[in-house]
């Protein structure tokens, strides 16, 4: 599927392919293709090769299905039991190579976002979309997954494939398009910050 965005410079097609629909067709995942999205993630960079990601899921068919989903705030709720799987992404604030002795991590959310980016890029891959949010009750959520306080909770995303728009409200299904993106010369300064 290609999504009729354009780059302004030279980027693999994934790039503009991937984009985070709320329309799922509640399809089952098969292990097998989870596996791969997975593995996608696990070969993610971070620092010291520490890998601080950790990554607790529900498939749409688990007893937990239904739990997981009600972690969510309202509105997420109301258009994510349509995917396939509900992934929680969890970083590692400590790092600790001797046990015992831990050290706070910096860059354990940037490390983590890079294991969400990789699984987002591989599901569109492989004929899937992955949509990311930080709508979660995450206090309760990490009660309820006896998450431990060295754990920061990050987003949650939802895997499966587009399904019918007439799943959404009015409201989502004029939000239902590839969205388009701000040009570099909003985020990328050479030399330093950008005078007022």
């Amino acid at each position: 599927m290609t999504t009729g965005r354009t780059a302004d410079h030279p980027v693999a097609p994934i790039f503009l392919d991937r984009w985070s629909p709320r329309a799922f067709d509640s399809s089952v995942i098969p292990d097998a293709d989870l596996m791969t999205i997975f593995e996608a993630a696990r070969w993610a960079p971070s620092s010291f090769n520490y890998q601080p990601w950790r990554l607790l899921y529900a498939k749409r068919e688990d007893a937990e299905w239904e739990r997981f989903l009600d972690l969510l705030i309202p509105f997420n709720r109301g258009w994510a039991h349509t995917a396939s799987v509900l992934i929680y992404f969890i970083s590692d604030s400590l790092m600790e190579f001797v046990p015992g002795q831990a050290n706070p991590s910096h860059s354990h959310s940037f490390d983590t976002g890079a294991a969400w980016a990789c699984l987002a890029l591989q599901a569109t891959m492989i004929g899937y979309h992955a949509h990311g949010m930080v709508g979660v009750d995450f206090d309760r959520a990490r009660a309820e997954l006896g998450v431990p306080e060295r754990y920061r909770f990050e987003a949650a995303a939802v895997i499966g494939r587009a399904g019918p728009i007439e799943l959404l409200d009015d409201k989502l299904r004029e939000r239902e398009v590839p969205s388009d993106r701000k040009p570099i010369a909003d985020f990328a300064f050479r030399g330093a910050w950008p005078a007022a």
